[in-house]
């Protein structure tokens, strides 16, 4: 589905018309090479469709309101210096609360008369000093003024359209916990108050109803049948039993109906040890193919884990994926070993294997552990994301980064990888010092800038950006 951005055009009277018009033209043929839908007003609608007088504000904050559900984020276009007022009126009128991206077009030195000169360069920071004094968070493009129909600011809509969409989905993201945290792991406590200050809802259920209701089910159920052909082509599955398989598809089938009775986007799993002991398997394909499916599921019932990934996946639009930072790669201080039992999708690790769990079968037996996976994740651009609530503090922070998976030796079970990332090492006394988890959500891809954005501007949490 394409983004939709609602746009101002910035006009001040005393500037050429042609160069508001110029400015529809641009933008036009932008959002449709880039597929981005406009809400914006008509040419005959205002003075050429923009912004100027209070009017015009309200005209164009009515269009805004009238499709409040469609707009992701709003983009004020100044193809001169602009109303100031104009545009802080128009959002305000709106009632929208969605991310903002100024621009600005540049002067030419070649055109410096009054029929070309646009003065944007100054009328940017009027509007921007505007939308400050009505309360208003806002993002600017990495240049002060620039083209729209540069390379530049195409890059800085890419990312302002991620951080509409992990804006969007982590202010209503509706997440499920099943089961109690594991005894043992303290790391992953968190405060659900903290959550719902920012919009994000948990709801809770007993892991005993879950198996209970699984044990119920029929082999027969056509809903389980249909869970055990989805899960025989998900993954090679040659050394699993049949009777592990078909309780992994009764697990499978209780989990996605009672997140659809709930409308939940993402789970975090009481993973080990009670579905092991009380249903003798592991429950990492099923939150390996939700993942896959942009329903992440997140290990240990690691619930701030979950939205990690969650934000990671709505800013790349690819599964996310949560790892341990988990060993030392012989002695390269840039360079470590992720791993997990695991929960990667299969847009991570094309050769997924469903496999058991050697680690947790030395003390429960590796035959209660199918279900585990092993693979290797493929090499690429990688960035990783972590979320915690700091109950001492009330406050939310974060911090976000980027690296490679690589395609260095690595012999061992599980999901695994290995990854490269400069200055490592001073990333991992960051998170020793600051009491992160240690777990952390992966994704491919490049979106740590615009995730830093997310969290700071828009959901005003406290991140550090590892660059």
């Amino acid at each position: 589905m394409n983004t939709s951005l609602g746009v101002i055009f910035g006009n001040r009277d005393f500037f050429p018309d042609h160069l508001v018009s110029e400015a529809r033209q641009d933008i036009l043929a932008l959002f449709k090479e880039m597929n981005i839908d406009a809400v914006m007003l008509g040419k005959k609608e205002t003075k050429l469709g923009s912004v100027e007088t209070y009017a015009h504000a309200k005209a164009c904050a009515d269009l805004f309101k009238a499709n409040r559900d469609r707009i992701e984020g709003i983009l004020v276009v100044l193809p001169n210096f602009g109303d100031e007022k104009g545009v802080a009126d128009t959002i305000k009128l709106s009632g929208l609360n969605v991310p903002i991206l100024v621009q600005a077009y540049p002067d030419n030195l070649e055109a410096f008369n009054v029929e070309r000169r646009r003065d944007a360069f100054c009328g940017k920071i009027s509007v921007c000093n505007n939308l400050r004094q009505y309360g208003y968070q806002f993002s600017i493009t990495s240049l002060h003024t620039c083209y729209p129909t540069s390379e530049t600011f195409k890059k800085d809509l890419r990312k302002f359209e991620s951080v509409c969409h992990a804006v969007k989905g982590l202010r209503s993201a509706r997440l499920g916990a099943i089961g109690a945290r594991p005894g043992a792991f303290n790391t992953v406590r968190y405060s659900e108050k903290i959550l719902q200050a920012s919009g994000i809802t948990v709801t809770t259920v007993d892991l005993s109803e879950i198996l209970g209701d699984s044990a119920r089910l029929s082999d027969n159920a056509p809903s389980v049948k249909a869970k055990l052909e989805e899960i025989h082509t998900y993954a090679k599955h040659d050394t699993v039993p049949s009777p592990a398989i078909v309780r992994m598809a009764k697990l499978g089938v209780v989990i996605s109906d009672w997140m659809e009775a709930n409308d939940l986007q993402a789970t975090a799993i009481q993973c080990w040890t009670s579905i092991q002991e009380n249903f003798g398997i592991n429950a990492c394909t099923l939150m390996s193919m939700m993942s896959n499916q942009l329903m992440p599921s997140a290990c240990e019932t690691d619930i701030t884990g979950v939205v990690s990934m969650y934000a990671l996946q709505l800013a790349s639009n690819s599964p996310g994926a949560l790892v341990d930072w988990n060993n030392n790669y012989a002695d390269d201080s840039d360079r470590c070993v992720l791993f997990h039992c695991g929960n990667w999708a299969n847009s991570f690790v094309p050769n997924n294997e469903i496999k058991t769990a050697p680690i947790l079968g030395t003390t429960i037996g590796e035959e209660n552990t199918f279900g585990a996976m092993a693979g290797r994740a493929s090499a690429g651009s990688l960035t990783f994301a972590r979320v915690s609530t700091d109950d001492t503090h009330g406050v939310i922070r974060t911090y976000t980064g980027e690296g490679q998976l690589t395609d260095d030796p690595l012999d061992t079970f599980g999901h695994r990888a290995v990854a490269h990332v400069p200055d490592l090492q001073n990333l991992l006394k960051y998170i020793c010092k600051n009491g992160f988890e240690h777990h952390v959500a992966m994704t491919m891809g490049n979106v740590a800038e615009a995730l830093d954005e997310t969290f700071t501007t828009y959901m005003g949490w406290d991140n550090y950006n590892h660059s």
